[in-house]
This record gives C-alpha cells, structure tokens and sequence, in this order.
C-alpha cells in the first residue's frame, strides 16, 4: 500500500498539471517582465487566454511569442492613463469575449531618502500615480464588465511593506497600504456579484525594477535579501509569487477574498533584533 506521503505528492502533482484557468481570459498590467511576465506564462500554461498590458512593447511582444498567438495578445498601456486602462478591458473583451481575471501588478520604484523632508513631491506623486492610481482604474474597469457578468476575480500586487514600516521609501509603503485598502473596499463592494478580490504582498525578489533600483545583479541581490530573511535555505523568486496568483485566480480559493496574502517566508511577524529562537552554528 503506498504510503500517505506518496499518495499525497501524487495528488499535488496532478493537481498542478490540471489546467485549472481552463476557459478563463486574464488581464494583467506589468505582464512584459518580472513577476507579470512569469504569472502571465503560468496562467497561459494552465489554459487561460492572456491579455498583457504594459508599457515595454518590445517585451511585450516577446512575451507574446513566446507564449502563442493564439492564447495571447499585448496591448500597449500606462496604467496611469485611463483610455488606456479601459482600451485593454475593452481588448480583453472583444479578443477573447468576456475577462474572468484582472490582475493588476504594474509598479514602480523611487529612491529612499529616509528623511521625509529630502522626499520631493513629484516623485511622491509619480510613485502614487502608478502604484494606487493604477490599481484603481484597473479594478473600476474590471468591475465595469465584470458586474454584469456577475463574475471574476481581482488580484492586485502589493508589498511586505503594506504590513511594515521601515522597509520601503515613504512613497511606495503609502502606496502598497493604499493597495490593500482598495481591495478590501472593492471585495466588500463585489462580493454581491460574486467577484472576489484580493492582493498579495511579497518579500524583495530579484526582479529588474528591484535590481536596478539596488544596483545589483541576481546573485547580488538573492545574497542580501537572503541574508535578511526570516526563512532560510530557500530563496523568494517570480515564480513563487506567480503561483499564489494562480491560486488566488482559480476555483481552489473561490470563497477567499479581501485577503492580503503575504508571500515573506515570516518576515513581516517577527523582530530581528530578538533572537530567542536562534540556534547556535552547528559544530
């Protein structure tokens, strides 16, 4: 008799390759690179039509190609322009019919200056444009088909640092707790229409925007987010934050919403500073 442990890996790997979006038609803004660009060839392979939206054409493109034609399509979009929020809605739903999934992942970056009073306005403003006005439109455009439907899922990206302080610049920890609190506006709007809503917030992974932000390559930079983590030998990654996506966006999590889910490996629930549980080096 195979043991519970077989059985149960067994069970885990058919349920992966179960094409658990089949039928389903996404958006997803920021879909050319880092963690769109993974979520986007991931939702694809388990059977949804993909719709990227960004503002890279080239890499778009390339997305494109390497996905198929025929199961996807790039529409250029600044998330900060409404027209084109709603024309890639639009696009979403005269290409493939219908749009079961927006997953709103667009950001940005800028520069910490600890000091409030170094920070400028302007760059405070460009940060919010993308990060929370972004995320607005793309959830009100969404909505905009969806309610009807009276089905669909939002998934925006936030941050470890919507649930931290002393993590981010003052720009972008604003805009990653305004994240969550549209969802959790949004998912008690929707929810009377059976569309659920929810964001999630990882742990620093080495995407381009984080490493050229940082100045470092990915070995570079997995070293000293590692270093930082509170879980260790193992190593946050595009594809993990993908697959908590697919989850959110699939039937698996059909009563969850209005959750933010953290993807920091416990980061985000202890102090660094204690060290009660530290264990001596090994001899």
């Amino acid at each position: 008799m195979a043991s519970a442990s077989i059985v149960s890996a067994v069970t885990r790997r058919q349920l992966y390759d179960l094409r658990i979006l089949e039928g389903k038609v996404a958006l997803i803004t920021g879909g050319a690179s880092g963690i769109g660009e993974c979520t986007t060839k991931l939702f694809s392979k388990h059977g949804a039509k993909v719709v990227i939206a960004d503002i890279q054409d080239e890499q778009g493109h390339s997305v494109v190609n390497s996905i198929g034609l025929s199961n996807s399509t790039f529409i250029h979009c600044d998330v900060t322009n409404e027209d084109h929020v709603k024309n890639a809605v639009d696009k979403a739903v005269s290409t493939y019919g219908k749009l079961d999934i927006m997953f709103a992942n667009a950001g940005t970056l800028d520069r910490p200056k600890p000091r409030i009073i170094d920070n400028e306005k302007m760059d405070f403003e460009r940060v919010l444009s993308v990060n929370v006005t972004g995320v607005f439109l793309g959830m009100k455009h969404a909505a905009r088909v969806m309610v009807p439907a009276r089905r669909g899922t939002i998934i925006s990206t936030s941050s470890l640092s919507s649930g931290l302080g002393g993590v981010a610049s003052h720009a972008y920890t604003c805009s990653k707790h305004a994240v969550v609190g549209l969802t959790r506006n949004l998912a008690v709007e929707l929810g009377q229409f059976g569309i659920r809503v929810n964001c999630l917030s990882p742990y620093a992974l080495a995407t381009s925007l984080a490493k050229e932000f940082k100045g470092l390559d990915d070995e570079g930079f997995e070293k000293a987010t590692n270093f930082m983590a509170n879980l260790k030998d193992t190593t946050l990654r595009v594809d993990d934050v993908a697959n908590a996506a697919l989850f959110l966006a699939s039937d698996e999590a059909k009563y969850v919403s209005g959750q933010n889910l953290f993807i920091d490996g416990g980061f985000g629930i202890v102090n660094s500073a204690i060290k009660l549980f530290k264990y001596p080096p090994e001899s």
